[in-house]
């Protein structure tokens, strides 16, 4: 049995239905209630990760976990060990969890230092383990979906600095690989798009994808500051918005690890918009 934390997120809504089509026994868990599109057989638990007593009933006769925090609990909440030595205690012998990349560019960043810990006690649990670092998400891009529709107008910080998003698909392919497969025990993989876009070529891939033209207003930081502020913690921005303007060589590189692990390349940026052109219309 695997048990898929953030069952309804960008990771989750594709790693359930690879798994369940190899034919594992899943369970999807969110803190809603069971999500209409859910496949044919798939269990579902209304479950917070962040509460490792609520966990227990669900981790228990699992062999296999894909953890990822979500929201808040990238921030605070119980013990990292809690919920390790709940799957321990279930029967869990494979982890698989959803890090960052900045944990090995930026490892002193005072926004990851909780996923640092969760990472410390994956590696500690004496299961078997796999942590995925991904980098910025190719669905970040929903952000701009709303002005898009309206205006058919991308606002974005930076305009021109490329960085390799990755596309959450692909992240699921390599969890699903990790989760059903040996030889990836004790591995940390590096999950990166193929190459580095912008976000003024993200705008014109988007624009290409919808058939129709999308202007590019860049803002400034101070402004991009002011609009991450409705929805992330304020000790996180300024590190996003140095990782986004001034990235550092590790962070602009293209990692072969999607490939290496699924025998094929990352998917681009353009595959991504192409999927999801509809959120854009």
């Amino acid at each position: 049995m695997i048990v898929v934390t953030g069952a309804t997120g960008n990771i989750g809504r594709t790693l359930v239905p690879l798994l369940a089509a190899a034919g594992e026994d899943v369970v999807a868990v969110s803190r809603r209630e069971r999500p209409a599109d859910l496949p044919a057989g798939v269990r579902h638990a209304r479950a917070d990760v962040g509460d490792a007593a609520g966990m227990r009933p669900v981790l228990d006769g699992a062999d296999a976990l894909f953890l990822l925090l979500g929201g808040e609990l990238n921030s605070h909440g119980e013990s990292p060990r809690a919920l390790v030595d709940a799957a321990a205690r279930g029967g869990v012998e494979r982890i698989v969890l959803v890090s960052s990349q900045l944990n090995s560019t930026r490892p002193e960043a005072p926004s990851h230092a909780r996923l640092r810990a969760f990472e410390a006690a994956v590696r500690g649990s004496g299961r078997d383990f796999t942590v995925l670092r991904p980098s910025g998400f190719a669905s970040n891009a929903f952000a701009w979906a709303d002005a898009v529709r309206a205006e058919r107008t991308v606002h974005a910080p930076f305009g021109d600095v490329a960085l390799p998003v990755v596309d959450p698909a692909d992240i699921a392919e390599v969890a699903a690989a990790a989760l059903r497969e040996g030889g990836h025990a004790g591995r940390t993989y590096e999950l990166t798009g193929p190459e580095a876009v912008s976000p003024r070529q993200q705008a014109a891939t988007i624009a290409g994808a919808l058939g129709e033209e999308v202007a590019f207003v860049e803002l400034s930081r101070e402004q991009a500051h002011a609009q991450m502020a409705r929805f992330m913690p304020e000790e996180a921005i300024g590190g996003t918005l140095d990782v986004l303007g001034v990235p550092l060589p590790a962070e602009r590189k293209v990692s072969g690890d999607v490939e290496r692990v699924l025998g094929r390349p990352a998917r681009p940026f353009a595959e991504w918009a192409a999927r999801h052109a509809p959120a854009f219309r």
